[in-house]
């Protein structure tokens, strides 16, 4: 299997276990929406709390910062299903590890869980997934659930 996940880091340290959860993560929602057998990856940044309000500010015109920014490199139906022999970014993921961590307390589960669904909420907005109508947030979760079902990523 050709790479599907590029990680940066922006101002934290390199983390060897989050490398190895994003990379399985990754592969489970390349397979399931059928993307595994493409030349497409993700460029992932893992950030503290001021790279990422800098970048919502940036963006989005929102100023604090934030869990998870998704910046997509195709349309819904634009993106390619099948190899082209040119690797291509799906999309850039920015998580805030400090905020996941917060997260996860609130939330009480896992930093684990937490981070893979901070993880699986950006791949399925780069994929063309929202959650603005409760319809679409509803088809959302059922398969960012999916995804952490599947890898029984659970608490």
């Amino acid at each position: 299997m050709n790479q599907i996940a590029d990680i940066n880091y922006e101002e934290i340290e390199k983390n060897e276990e989050y490398e190895e959860l994003i990379k399985e993560i990754t592969e489970q929602c390349f397979k399931e929406e059928k993307l595994d057998k493409t030349d497409l990856y993700l460029s992932i940044t893992l950030s503290n709390e001021e790279y990422i309000h800098k970048i919502n500010k940036e963006t989005r015109n929102v100023d604090k910062p934030t869990d998870v920014l998704s910046f997509p490199m195709f349309e819904k139906n634009e993106i390619p299903k099948t190899k082209t022999g040119i690797p291509d970014v799906l999309g850039d993921i920015i998580i805030c590890i400090p905020i996941v961590k917060k997260q996860a307390i609130e939330y009480e589960h896992s930093f684990k869980r937490e981070l893979a669904y901070m993880l699986v909420h950006g791949f399925y907005h780069l994929i063309g997934y929202d959650h603005i109508e409760e319809k679409d947030k509803q088809k959302m979760r059922e398969r960012e659930e999916n995804i952490l079902s599947k890898l029984n990523i659970l608490d």
